[in-house]
C-alpha cells in the first residue's frame, strides 16, 4: 500500500460525525436602534455621519464643509449644483486624478462593521470611491442593515459586474508601524444618513 491511499484511509476512519451550521437569525447583534449603532461604529472607525432631513440638507452640508475646497464630482443629479455631475459612460478614470471630494449613492449599509455596500452602478466607474481625497456617500435611513448577515442575504440574489463593502477612511500600518491615512484610498469617509421628509 502507497502512502496517499494510507492517509486517504486514516482519514476516512477517523470522520466525526456532521455537526449542523448555527442558526444566524440568533446572532441579536444589533436589537436597538441600528442608526446609532451604525454611527457608533463608523466613527470609531474614523468615519463620520450626518442625519439628514432631505436632498437638499446634504447640498447644504457638503457646501459647510466642502465649499470651494477642490474639485467635487457627484454621481448624484440633486447634488449636481455643489460639484461636477458625472455619469458612468464619460468617466475617463485619468481625468480623475485631481478629486478632492466624490459623492455617490450606497444600496446599504450595516451596523455591525459601519460598512457601506456600493455597486457599481452606483459609483460612476469602480475607481470613483478610491481615487478620491474624501468620500461622501448618501445612504437612506431604512438601508441600514443590522449584520453582514443581512446585507448579504440581500445582495446574494443581485446582479452586478463589481461592488464591494467600504468602511471608514483608508487605514494601512504596515509601513514602519505608522498609521497612514489615505495610501489606498480616501483620507476621509463621510456618510449622509438620508431622512425623506414628506
Amino acid at each position: 500500500m502507497d502512502s496517499k491511499r494510507k492517509i486517504l484511509d486514516a482519514i476516512a476512519r477517523h470522520k466525526h460525525p456532521p455537526v449542523p451550521l448555527p442558526d444566524l437569525d440568533r446572532l441579536g447583534f444589533i436589537s436597538g436602534d441600528q442608526v446609532a449603532a451604525f454611527t457608533a461604529t463608523l466613527t470609531a472607525i474614523g468615519g463620520r455621519s450626518f442625519q439628514l432631513g432631505g436632498k437638499m440638507a446634504i447640498a447644504e452640508k457638503v457646501r459647510e464643509l466642502w465649499g470651494g475646497r477642490g474639485r467635487v464630482i457627484t454621481t448624484l443629479d440633486y447634488l449636481a449644483d455643489v460639484g461636477e455631475q458625472v455619469f458612468p459612460g464619460d468617466i475617463i478614470p485619468q481625468r480623475l486624478h485631481d478629486v478632492e471630494l466624490a459623492i455617490i449613492e450606497a444600496r446599504y449599509a450595516v451596523a455591525e462593521n459601519g460598512a457601506v455596500w456600493i455597486p457599481e452602478v452606483l459609483m460612476g466607474h469602480r475607481i470613483v470611491p478610491f481615487i478620491c481625497q474624501h468620500l461622501a456617500v448618501v445612504v437612506p435611513i431604512g438601508a441600514i442593515l443590522p449584520t453582514m448577515h443581512d446585507a448579504y442575504r440581500l445582495i446574494g440574489s443581485e446582479q452586478y459586474g463589481f461592488a464591494c463593502f467600504i468602511a471608514g477612511p483608508s487605514k494601512t500600518a504596515d509601513i514602519e508601524q505608522a498609521l497612514v491615512l489615505g495610501a489606498h484610498g480616501p483620507r476621509t469617509m463621510t456618510v449622509f444618513i438620508l431622512v425623506e421628509t414628506t
